[in-house]
């Protein structure tokens, strides 16, 4: 598991819930999107954004999410949803994710979701502050250089 989910900062467990199944006796299309969430708010947590946006009422709104399914889910199993962030711009964050099935060993399923940062006090977009992007460094020191390229 661990070289499969290489490059990934942070790893969330996820265990398969037996009502997560629809019909078709794998887990439905629409859970994936659930366990993406897990997984970016536990990226969040990482780098206090939860925090900030507390503070200053600027946070990211999801605008767009997108899923591939490679291998079907099922119950029981459990889940290791990698999570980074891979693109950055003023605006907006762009992160990827990676699930890692332990009773298949593969990756399973492979997703994005764009953030936009929001002001929610002035009801309109808001930029990157300068301490998310420093604790994305930190937490991912391999895009300094693409972040230092957007300031």
């Amino acid at each position: 598991m661990k070289d499969l989910l290489d490059g990934y900062p942070v790893i969330t467990q996820i265990p398969v819930a037996w009502g997560e199944m629809d019909a078709l006796n794998h887990v439905n299309n629409v859970v994936y999107f659930r366990y993406f969430e897990t997984a970016r708010l536990e990226y969040f947590s990482h780098i206090g954004m939860m925090e900030e946006l507390a503070r200053t009422q600027v946070g990211p709104v999801l605008s767009e999410t997108s899923c591939r399914y490679k291998l079907p889910i099922t119950y029981p199993d459990t889940l290791h949803v990698g999570s980074r962030v891979v693109e950055m711009q003023d605006d907006r964050i762009i992160m990827e994710y990676a699930i890692y099935s332990e009773k298949l060993g593969a990756i399973s399923t492979i997703g994005t979701a764009k953030g936009v940062m929001f002001d929610f006090k002035k009801n309109r977009k808001a930029g990157v502050s300068e301490s998310v992007k420093q604790h994305i460094i930190a937490l991912q020191p391999e895009l300094a250089e693409d972040l230092n390229a957007v300031q």
